[in-house]
């Protein structure tokens, strides 16, 4: 009974013995000084905080980089941050229109029926291209009017030439010479007067030095409508078929290649504003102003509106710009305030309630929280958070913050 009582014991104390080295052992348990040489404790095996390694790869990550052709193509300019002169604008409104000066209505000049119309309203059209074809009696008359008065004067050359002969050799009377030489006379101004009527109608040079020369037959009545100028088609009062009067107005054509740009201007601001004076244009929308200058200044202020008219004479060689767009003018009033860092208000995104301006770096557009201060029209100062020489975005900075709130939704940025 002993025996077993104590084998008993033995073997519970020795199972106890066996639990306890178990637990001892048991991984990350293990107190410091019971680890072997060249472990590492777990902290450093499984670090606590992962923010130290992440900064670096979050500041890449808002980094939008953009190849040259991208940026090119999504209208992205950068500039050098730098001092500046906060100029005061006095803002006028204005509205493109044609340019009256190379506008013209094309008339047929003479009355005749539609046989052809070759173009349309839109259509571009070059100097001396044909844009009509009518038949008239009108036409037919003046060319045969021409015709003859050019066979009467060779009649009366050739008579004066006989007369002046005979005279000479005293045959006949000096009258019958005298009447010769008035009938050459004559018949030279009735030339000359056709002649003029066919160039008052539009027909060119070599047309009318080539009519005595056209075979029989030909016809007389074809006239041709065509182009004064290079330029656009804006309207058309023509069909086929219809009889036109000389005073009809067949086609509107407009060289659109420049417009004017009429703006009011209210009595007390005519000071500010004079002939040759900058002005600055823009559309309103996201596009660089177009600099220019004031061209004429009206004399007199109208009666209805009670202002003056300003106009500035704009070119538009790619057809931009069109008449009856309204548009906003600057000028500049006064020497304005100088500043230590300006920047132009297109470089100025909000982006989660802060102030953006989006630096050059090597990583690609970073956007950086600024401080504003004093600002006009256009531009604005800033305070702090960007340097001076630093490369920024001067445009396009609404597909940069685009392109950074896609990145925060975990899209990417695709380059």
């Amino acid at each position: 009974m002993k025996r077993a009582t104590l084998l008993m014991g033995f073997g519970i104390g020795l199972l106890s013995c066996f639990m306890a080295g178990a637990i001892f052992d048991l991984p990350g348990t293990r107190p410091a000084y019971a680890q072997e040489a060249g472990e590492k404790p777990d902290s450093a095996a499984h670090p606590a905080s992962p923010h130290a390694e992440k900064e670096g790869e979050e500041a890449e990550e808002d980094a939008i980089l953009l190849s040259k052709e991208e940026q090119q193509r999504f209208g992205i300019q950068v500039a050098q941050a730098g001092p500046g002169k906060l100029l005061n604008y006095l803002e006028l409104q204005g509205e493109v229109s044609i340019n009256n000066d190379r506008l013209a209505h094309v008339v047929p000049r003479l009355s005749g029926v539609v046989r052809e119309v070759r173009k349309s309203v839109g259509d571009v059209v070059r100097q001396g291209e044909i844009l009509a074809v009518i038949e008239s009696r009108e036409l037919a008359d003046v060319q045969a009017e021409y015709l003859a008065a050019i066979e009467k004067l060779a009649l009366a050359q050739a008579k004066y030439v006989r007369e002046e002969r005979l005279w000479q050799k005293k045959i006949s009377a000096e009258q019958d010479y005298l009447d010769a030489k008035q009938a050459v006379a004559e018949s030279n101004i009735a030339t000359r007067a056709a002649r003029q009527k066919l160039h008052s109608l539009g027909l060119a040079e070599e047309y009318i030095r080539l009519l005595p020369k056209r075979q029989a037959g030909a016809s007389y009545t074809r006239f041709e409508i065509v182009a004064p100028f290079d330029g656009s088609i804006i309207e058309k009062h023509i069909t086929l078929g219809e009889t036109l009067k000389e005073d009809t107005d067949a086609f509107m054509i407009a060289d659109l290649s420049t417009l004017w740009v009429n703006f009011n201007i209210y009595p007390k601001d005519l000071q500010h504003i004079r002939q040759g004076q900058e002005i600055f244009i823009a559309t309103g929308q996201d596009t660089p102003d177009v600099e220019n200058t004031i061209a004429y200044i009206a004399p007199v202020v109208k009666e209805e509106t009670r202002t003056a008219l300003a106009r500035v004479i704009l070119p538009n060689p790619a057809g931009l710009w069109r008449a009856g767009m309204f548009v906003t003018g600057r000028v500049v009033v006064g020497d304005g305030e100088e500043a230590a860092l300006v920047v132009p208000k297109t470089a100025l995104q909000t982006v989660e309630e802060k102030t953006m301006v989006f630096v050059a770096t090597p990583q690609g557009f970073e956007a950086e929280p600024v401080q504003v201060g004093r600002s006009n029209a256009t531009h604005v100062e800033i305070t702090s958070g960007l340097s001076a020489g630093a490369t920024y975005a001067l445009t396009g900075t609404f597909t940069l913050k685009a392109q950074l709130s896609k990145s925060a939704f975990g899209d990417g940025h695709g380059h």
